[in-house]
């Protein structure tokens, strides 16, 4: 399966990945991870104009982590679930199919060796 295989949510690991590649987007999904919160309340801690914030909200929306909704004149932005899931999913299927691998060597190392045939 490729990192650009949408999962059961719809949402694309290979945007949702390429969404995290930027500190500053990875900074922002830890402060939602806490609570929802609003733009300007996220460009705060980050030292980054509202603007550069609503701009890194616009990738992180378009990948599925993030979802935002405007509330009067505040825009209000929280995590999507799915988002996180998709990536759940794939670093799970990455770690079965590893530890598949790593139970053959297990079982081929438990072998005892043969020993080569004598030539005569």
């Amino acid at each position: 399966m490729s990192s650009h295989t949408k999962h059961v949510t719809g949402v694309d690991a290979g945007r949702v990945f390429q969404a995290l590649g930027d500190a500053t987007r990875r900074a922002i999904v830890e402060q939602l991870s806490a609570r929802p919160v609003s733009v300007s309340e996220l460009a705060r801690p980050l030292d980054i104009s509202v603007a550069a914030v609503m701009q890194h909200l616009e990738v992180l929306e378009e990948s599925g982590l993030v979802r935002t909704e405007k509330i009067g004149r505040t825009r209000s932005c929280q995590l999507e679930p799915a988002g996180l899931g998709c990536i759940e999913q794939w670093v799970y299927a990455r770690r079965k199919a590893w530890e598949k691998r790593f139970d053959r060597l297990g079982k081929l190392l438990a072998e005892p060796a043969k020993k080569p045939k004598k030539k005569g």
